[in-house]
């Protein structure tokens, strides 16, 4: 209560002060004008008395004259004989100030108030004569050979700060028993080496650089509160000590770090603990006494009321016991009119509370797996499901021998629907979709989702290609029908791309990719057929053994690339990392996308090399542009679970690359995606959290899209969450489907932890993120992968 209080009227002053402060500023202006018009233009028709007089007139407490001399600006004429011959070129921003005065352009010092002609410093201790605090004001119009400065001085200034300041509560709270001492500390200065400034044959401390603000410090222990001061700051968490002897006294003392106001302060607190002792000592004996009390009353009452109390107490204790256990719903029958009556109607209303408790909360827990699970616009299981079921429906299929088969299903110019009729239409189409793919085929052995936009992924389990191509071209014949909306006849059709488990790959990740590859070849032949995967898609008659031994020469030949993401802070509107990623384009066969060769060198074990030779390409070139940078870049690598089967070895090789790079660990991130995290090994965590210590930060990519724990999120070592791509593009420009990224940004937040968006395309997105203080992003609003030449360009055009 007493911090609350403190640092409440600490922000009112401060907040007071400035406006105060502004309003001082005009007052000085006002007399500046009429200083102007009783003065004549040069200053050496002016005397010093002219200018006692005409403070007292204008209602100042001072008045000086500034002058500029071959290479300094001095005090000419002054009602103050300490600031006659004062020079003022050492004093940094006001000798700016004074200049960009008499160049007669508006003063952009950052400092102060600006108005025409002029320019009000802030409250600061008089370098003239450090014994006074003032506020001061200078004119220039460029009608006389002087600036004029009027100025506030002491109680004029402070007089604000001296009636409506914390001293009066500081000091209330004082007399309280116990409460011995409040301050309030300055922990950008306490504890440290005082900033004495010397100027004008003078020494002292500038407001803004003193050790304390309010408040009295005689209990001092400074090295100590110094360093429990730096704790709370550091840490946002209130700090305490007791210490047996300072001053005399046994005292206890608080440090509560305050971070409501632009500049944080701490307030210390300092109690006498022998009270506090003392109090606790006498409530202990006060409840000991009082429960023996209790006891012995309870023991009587119990031997002499046994047989109308005991009885009753058990029977409601029994239900209470079935309670506790989670047995809810019970009455229970007991005809009293006295307490135990009405706790038996209580324990009844309990009873009945938590069943109903306990219903709304199922209902709940189901509704918030059916919504994580399914697409809000057709009720389809969504992206996510299939992600976290897929790896469990192969190994189901691998235990029995049996099949599985993956339909990717995208529908024929939608776009153009879209664009025709508009979103909301569009959806409705989507709608009749998803309804009739339902009827297509039937729901024992098949589970249908929606991937997003107007994609469909179908799983069969225990199908034969006769079978599964044959329920396929079903599919594709029932959603070429046409569609009516409005009044209006729609033609779409379907392309679908089939691929099996076994047949064609035991890797899950493949499995869809290989599934895509064939909807894409559909499509290339006009669509509106299904076409079954063969390692012929992967390119024109390359083979996958053929595909094999050109990823082994790429890597061995350095023919590979690395391309860099640019992440962008985009409140500052600073490029402020880029994510790695590998790029391959063969001599012979063209570009080969990641999502085929990367499942592919994981299987012949070629991720090892190839992750090596990102880490080295990616910390080397980003090392190489920071050294001409004033704002670091930061790089982020994916690693694999790959990389994380002999720990104690990855770590060695991140150490390595970084040192032979040069690149500083707390510029180098780690990408880890939630699978990763399932293991949640000893030998794991251990590595996350050495590299953590060595200043690395650890990223969790996609969040969202596989198994988001909050156990994990909690106990291992993670700083950063990546929203997945597909969250991001599901939000439509009336903020539709944001509920998930909402919950991620408030969840991170919630647990201390960044959050970066990637996959932002449109403005929309961009400002929605911006809305819920998501600042870093990236995606192709802001840019593509570039390779290094075009990332350097990128950098050229957009720095700051």
């Amino acid at each position: 209560m007493i911090s609350k209080e403190v640092s409440f009227q600490v922000e009112n002053i401060r907040e007071g002060s400035l406006y105060v402060e502004d309003i001082l500023g005009r007052d000085l202006r006002t007399a500046s004008l009429a200083i102007k018009h009783a003065l004549p233009s040069n200053y050496q028709d002016i005397t010093n008395e002219q200018l006692k007089k005409l403070a007292q007139e204008v209602r100042v407490s001072h008045i000086t004259l500034l002058a500029k001399t071959a290479d300094d600006i001095i005090g000419v004429r002054s009602s103050d004989p300490k600031e006659i011959n004062m020079s003022t070129k050492g004093w940094g921003y006001w000798y700016d100030a004074y200049q960009q005065l008499f160049n007669l352009t508006p003063v952009s010092v950052g400092k102060g108030l600006t108005l025409p002609h002029f320019w009000s410093g802030p409250i600061e201790v008089a370098s003239s004569n450090p014994d006074h605090t003032d506020k001061w004001g200078y004119f220039f119009d460029g009608t006389t050979n002087y600036i004029i400065n009027p100025y506030f001085r002491d109680n004029e200034v402070l007089e604000y700060e001296r009636r409506f300041g914390p001293g009066q509560v500081i000091k209330g709270f004082t007399k309280e028993r116990g409460v011995l001492e409040i301050t309030v500390f300055n922990p950008k200065n306490f504890g440290k080496k005082k900033e004495i400034v010397h100027l004008n044959g003078n020494s002292y401390i500038r407001i803004s650089a003193q050790q304390i603000w309010y408040g009295s410090y005689k209990y001092r222990n400074e090295k100590v509160d110094a360093s429990y001061i730096k704790r709370a700051i550091n840490s946002k968490q209130v700090q305490s000590y007791k210490e047996d002897d300072i001053q005399g006294r046994n005292l206890m003392k608080t440090f509560v770090p305050v971070y409501s106001t632009p500049e944080p302060f701490v307030i210390g607190l300092a109690y006498d603990y022998g009270i506090i002792k003392k109090e606790l000592t006498h409530e202990l004996m006060v409840h000991v006494l009082l429960s023996f009390i209790v006891m012995l009353i309870v023991f009587i009452i119990s031997l002499i009321f046994s047989r109308s109390i005991t009885q009753p107490i058990a029977y409601i204790v029994e239900q209470v016991n079935d309670i506790a256990q989670g047995n809810f719903g019970n009455i229970l029958h007991l005809n009293r009119k006295d307490e135990l009556g009405l706790l038996t109607e209580n324990v009844n209303a309990l009873s009945k509370d938590l069943q109903s408790y306990v219903n709304d909360l199922n209902k709940s827990k189901e509704l918030i797996e059916y919504q994580a699970f399914h697409d809000p616009l057709t009720g389809l299981l969504n992206r996510r499901y299939l992600q976290e079921k897929l790896q469990s429906f192969i190994q189901h299929a691998n235990q029995t021998s049996d099949t599985l088969s993956v339909l990717f299903i995208d529908m024929d110019r939608f776009k153009q629907v879209n664009d025709s009729f508009g979103h909301n239409k569009g959806d409705e189409i989507l709608r009749i979709i998803a309804e009739r793919i339902i009827a297509s085929i039937p729901s024992d052995n098949a589970i249908i989702t929606r991937q997003g936009g107007d994609e469909f992924i179908i799983l069969l389990l225990s199908h034969s290609l006769m079978e599964t191509k044959a329920a396929a071209e079903k599919i594709v014949n029932n959603l070429k029908k046409i569609y009516l909306l409005d009044g209006n006849e729609i033609y779409l059709s379907a392309s679908c791309g089939i691929s099996l488990f076994p047949e064609h790959t035991d890797n899950m990740d493949a499995l869809i990719v290989y599934a895509d590859l064939a909807m894409y070849s559909a499509k290339k032949l006009g669509g509106n057929k299904a076409i079954v995967y063969s390692e012929k898609l992967i390119q024109s008659n390359i083979e996958r053994p053929r595909l094999e031994a050109r990823l082994r020469k790429a890597i061995e030949s350095g023919s590979v690339e690395v391309y860099y993401q640019p992440k962008v802070n985009v409140e500052l509107g600073v490029i402020f990392g880029a994510e790695a990623l590998i790029r391959w384009k063969d001599e012979e066969l063209g570009y080969v996308s990641p999502e085929l060769f990367i499942p592919i060198a994981e299987d012949i074990g070629l991720i090892h090399p190839l992750w090596e030779y990102v880490m080295k390409e990616a910390c080397q070139q980003v090392s190489k542009w920071n050294r001409t940078r004033s704002l670091p870049l930061s790089v982020s690598v994916n690693f694999s679970a790959r990389q994380f089967q002999e720990p104690c070895n990855m770590v060695n090789k991140v150490k390595e690359i970084l040192a032979a790079s040069q690149l500083g660990p707390n510029n180098f991130e780690i990408e880890i995606t939630e699978s990763i995290l399932l293991n949640n090994s000893s030998e794991i965590v251990e590595s996350l959290k050495t590299l953590q210590n060595m200043g690395i930060r650890i990223s969790i990519d996609d969040f969202g899209t596989g198994y988001s724990s909050l156990n994990y999120l909690k106990n291992l070592p993670i700083d950063i969450l990546k929203i997945d791509k597909s969250f991001i593009q599901d939000i439509h420009e009336d903020y539709v489907n944001s509920e998930i990224p909402e919950a991620i940004i408030n969840l991170a937040r919630s647990l201390h932890l960044n959050v970066i968006a990637e996959g932002v395309e449109e403005e929309y997105q961009k400002e929605f993120l911006l809305s819920k203080n998501c600042v870093q992003m990236q995606g192709y609003l802001f840019s593509k992968p570039l390779n290094k030449e075009e990332f350097e360009h990128y950098l050229q055009r957009n720095s700051k």
